[in-house]
């Protein structure tokens, strides 16, 4: 072993630590590697950089571009409306129309993606209906991840394959060559989910008949037990409230009572700051359980009158209310608390409750550190809960129409910039070219500013994956591959083709559970290359295979589809082991079985 051998082995080691560890964040690990190893002199500085600039990163920034310029024109809306139009008298069907359809969507844009599209829409179509969410998410998460293996930009790791391909000089793929796979893996899926949903998936209560539909507030405010007692109450004079502020008060944690909004004459602020200061004659709106209402009007003597009408029916409920907001994957809020990000001085919201996995935090969650997948359910004005939803930091997933609202009526032109771009990659054109066509025809055609197309692409994703691009160059450029090629290859002499296979595909789902999917086809991919020759198998095949077993993540919330759907759906880590084991074995011997018999 060679000294840059040594050392590629040393950045590799750190690199699967932190990821492992969580320590940094894994756009940060993959800019460390790709600083480190020109330093270290194992890749020219040209090479370290040139996943900024490799086909991979332009088709994944093109297809984000894509993807929010159909979720903008609100083409979804069409394809839930169909999914209900067909579904509304048969609801077990509701899980074969949502998985095939997130399962094709998924095909043209990044799993995570498709699931973050959809989840405000399953949400919908389960209130609508009255189809228990847990019984559609986790079906629609895993279609997400399946439907990724319809073509070669419908995940990461096979976005990533032929650019790996073409350094190892093997001939790469043209853009359906992998459907085969993936529409049996989704029509599995789906099939498994149909017929087995009901003993794999927690929390269904039998029912013959539909719920009645209820409004979406209504829905909210049983399903998370929110209190709906509010009074209004005015500040005298000689009540000890003036001159405190909230946190003086001890409002949250003393009395466990939620202040909406505060009204100064003609002023009305919604969540006022911690900070704010009251005055006399001031009216502020509360909300809690009555007993702890009445305590706190007594405590610090004001004057109030209990709003009699249910919650739903005021007046202002138009413009206010409660939603629900997750904190996706990659939101900057992740590792922070509601009193570092100011939620109320910054979005003008107040947090109501904090739901974490299966752990259900009311009152003063404020310096509880924020996980991905987290619920929030706030209160506050419509606009500003809608501005807060920026889909990086939050997202929405409570339906909010608001009067008066700008819509961008053009489903049609942004599906055509979508299907157009989908058939310049299917005809021949290099996929990136195609793809940026398409993206830019709907920056020119208005569907997408072009401020929110910047806003749109996930530059953490793309860092991750520029960053880890020279790590594949590197494995070559030090003769780490041939090294490691050396040592399998001894390993592994005398087996059979079919046991290759069989050991790289549980390998590369191993590695995808455990470190990102997108590390794990570049720390393998140039490993076959170098490797498969000598145990006589196709190295095409055999990097197709790493690339689709990489995303073989059921059976663990690692994934980030997974990490979406978990708090929305109530799942529990148990959840995912018992519905996913089955998927995770079939996706294995599936992938397995086509590649080998195909031999690409």
């Amino acid at each position: 072993m060679t000294v840059q051998i040594a050392l590629f082995f040393l950045v590799l080691a750190a690199a699967v630590y932190l990821f492992v560890s969580e320590r940094l964040r894994v756009d940060v690990v993959a800019i460390l590697v790709m600083v480190t190893l020109p330093w270290l002199g194992l890749v020219e500085p040209a090479d370290a950089f040139s996943g900024l600039a490799s086909n991979a990163v332009v088709a994944l920034i093109a297809i984000m571009i894509l993807g929010h310029g159909v979720d903008r024109s609100g083409a979804l809306n069409w394809i839930i409306n169909f999914i209900v139009s067909m579904t509304s008298d048969h609801r077990d069907r509701l899980v074969l129309f949502v998985t095939t359809t997130v399962g094709a969507v998924s095909a043209f844009m990044q799993n995570v993606g498709a699931a973050a599209l959809f989840l405000p829409a399953v949400l919908k179509i389960s209130r609508r209906t009255g189809m228990p969410a847990s019984r559609l998410l986790m079906p629609m998460g895993f279609a997400a991840i399946l439907g990724g293996n319809l073509t070669m930009v419908g995940s990461t790791p096979l976005l990533m394959l032929n650019d790996l391909l073409r350094h190892g000089g093997v001939n790469d793929f043209r853009l359906f060559s992998v459907a085969p796979v993936g529409v049996v893996l989704v029509v599995a899926g789906a099939l498994y989910f149909f017929f087995f949903g009901r003993s794999v998936l927690p929390g269904v209560k039998k029912k013959k008949h539909l719920q009645p539909p209820m409004s979406i507030q209504q829905m909210l405010i049983e399903r998370w037990r929110i209190p709906t007692t509010i009074y209004r109450c005015r500040i005298p004079k000689e009540s000890p409230l003036a001159g405190k502020t909230r946190e003086d008060s001890e409002m949250w944690t003393e009395y466990r009572v939620y202040l909406l909004a505060l009204a100064d004459g003609e002023d009305v602020l919604y969540a006022p700051w911690r900070h704010t200061p009251f005055a006399a004659g001031q009216v502020l709106t509360l909300l809690g359980e009555e007993p702890d209402l009445e305590r706190f009007v007594n405590d610090f003597e004001l004057m109030f009158k209990k709003e009699e009408r249910p919650f739903e029916q005021l007046e202002e409920t138009d413009q206010v209310g409660f939603a629900e907001l997750v904190i996706p994957v990659e939101s900057p809020c992740v590792g922070k608390t509601i009193r570092d990000i100011s939620i109320r001085k910054t979005y003008g919201v107040e947090p109501i409750m904090l739901f974490s996995g299966d752990r259900k935090q009311r009152g003063d969650f404020s310096d509880e550190p924020l996980e991905r997948g987290n619920v929030i359910i706030v209160h506050g004005r419509w606009r500003q809960i809608r501005a807060m939803a920026d889909g990086s930091h939050f997202m929405l997933i409570t339906p909010i129409e608001l009067a008066h609202e700008v819509k961008h009526p053009r489903p049609a032109a942004a599906l055509l910039c979508f299907a157009g771009a989908v058939a310049l990659a299917a005809s021949g054109v290099p996929i990136a070219l195609g793809l940026l066509t398409g993206a830019l025809a709907m920056i020119l055609f208005r569907i997408v500013p072009i401020e929110e197309a910047y806003r749109a692409v996930d530059w953490k994703t793309i860092f991750l994956l520029a960053g880890l691009i020279p790590l594949g160059a590197a494995m070559n450029h030090t003769g780490a591959s041939g090294f490691l090629a050396s040592v399998m290859a001894g390993i592994l002499e005398g087996a059979s083709p079919l046991a290759v296979f069989v050991s790289f595909g549980l390998l590369a789902t191993l590695l995808g559970l455990f470190i990102s999917n997108v590390a794990a086809t570049i720390i393998l991919v140039p490993l076959v290359i170098a490797i498969a020759a000598p145990l006589g198998v196709s190295p095409r095949a055999l990097a197709l295979l790493v690339a689709l077993c990489s995303s073989n993540t059921f059976m663990l919330p690692t994934n980030q589809v997974n990490a979406l759907i978990m708090s929305p759906g109530g799942y529990r880590n148990a959840d995912y082991l018992r519905a996913g084991t089955a998927v995770t074995v079939f996706f294995l011997v599936t992938a397995v079985a086509f590649v080998y018999f195909f031999r690409w």
